[in-house]
């Protein structure tokens, strides 16, 4: 009886959803319905691939490798590491319009920012604006948290350290003189890094904030110094060093240098000749990298990507042979020959 009393209590109650009695469809799969529906699935991939790829195929990309690996290479003299403030000149010719809004590159080659130890490396707390971690930085910054001198390093981190410093002045030559080509650095980097994940120190001045710290290894100028030309641009919210922060997936990767879209060059670049004077800061072939400038422009799509074209392309030509062989299977076993 008592048994009977436990195994009461331990019932589930008698509604539908307990019991399991809500109404259910389930769908019937017949032949008139999957092949079409995958003939139709088939045919709007199909014609989604086809816009994808003809749009990508239309965009204009333009890269130059500068990294001076060969002796005819105009950067092969910077690229000794024994050479400082090395500045070479590129010259190359667009053939025709170069459509804009263009988007300036800068690419690197056997880079692994990826890596997971590197990724690591910083302080979140310091790149957040709070001054009580500049002057005892996290253990994760080793072996970039302090100077030979014991100085805390303000940023810190193997990120911070291996930023970006090549610099890039684009010219475009008419009537054999050079005409400088405008760059527009502003909101280059992720508005949520802007905004939300990187701030400034409340300090007023700015270079206050960083006292009894010291830069960081590689970098030429301290972190409130980064913009002389933009105060509004240095610290931890500086576009260049934002970009840089936000790690790349893949060992070849690019980021976002500047734009351009501003004066004579607001539609974009016209045919002719070039020049492009880099200073060459940044050393990769140590390691076997490379670097190279990348001029582009975008499409309603986004930049050039032939390879979601072809997946569309390849899934839509498959369903489409796949409904063509089930109607050929149906068709055979649904109305077998009079014989």
């Amino acid at each position: 009886m008592v048994k009977q009393e436990k195994a009461t209590l331990n019932r589930p109650d008698n509604t539908a959803f307990t019991q399991q009695r809500l109404p259910a469809w389930q769908p019937m799969l017949s032949a008139g319905i999957v092949i079409p529906g995958f003939a139709i699935i088939g045919l709007v991939f199909i014609g989604i691939g086809v816009a994808l790829f003809v749009t990508s195929r239309n965009i204009q990309v333009l890269e130059l490798d500068y990294s001076g690996v060969a002796p005819t290479s105009p950067c092969f003299r910077c690229s000794d590491p024994n050479v400082r403030n090395c500045v070479c000149t590129m010259q190359f010719s667009i053939n025709k319009l170069f459509e804009g809004p263009v988007f300036f590159y800068y690419g690197l080659s056997n880079y692994f920012q990826n890596y997971r130890r590197y990724g690591a490396s910083k302080d979140f707390n310091q790149l957040s604006g709070d001054t009580a971690f500049f002057l005892n930085p996290t253990d994760d910054c080793a072996p970039y948290q302090f100077d030979s001198n014991k100085k805390p390093i303000v940023p810190c981190g193997a990120i911070a350290n291996s930023m970006f410093n090549d610099t890039f002045r684009l010219y475009q030559i008419v009537r054999g003189l050079r005409k400088e080509v405008p760059f527009d650095g502003k909101g280059i980097a992720w508005w949520t890094d802007y905004n939300v994940k990187y701030r400034n120190p409340t300090t007023i001045p700015l270079m206050n904030a960083f006292n009894d710290t010291v830069k960081p290894i590689n970098w030429p100028r301290p972190a409130y110094e980064l913009d002389p030309s933009d105060p509004a641009n240095n610290g931890f919210i500086n576009q260049d060093f934002l970009v840089w922060m936000r790690r790349a997936a893949l060992s070849d990767f690019r980021k976002l240098y500047r734009r351009i879209t501003e004066g004579d060059y607001a539609q974009g670049l016209p045919a002719g000749n070039y020049s492009l004077d880099i200073g060459y800061n940044y050393p990769v072939l140590s390691f076997e990298g490379r670097k190279k400038v990348v001029l582009s422009n975008v499409s309603w799509m986004g930049g050039k990507n032939e390879f979601l074209g072809i997946a569309y392309l390849v899934i839509g030509s498959l369903c489409t042979v796949m409904s063509i062989v089930m109607l050929i299977v149906y068709a055979k076993f649904k109305f077998p020959d009079d014989d």
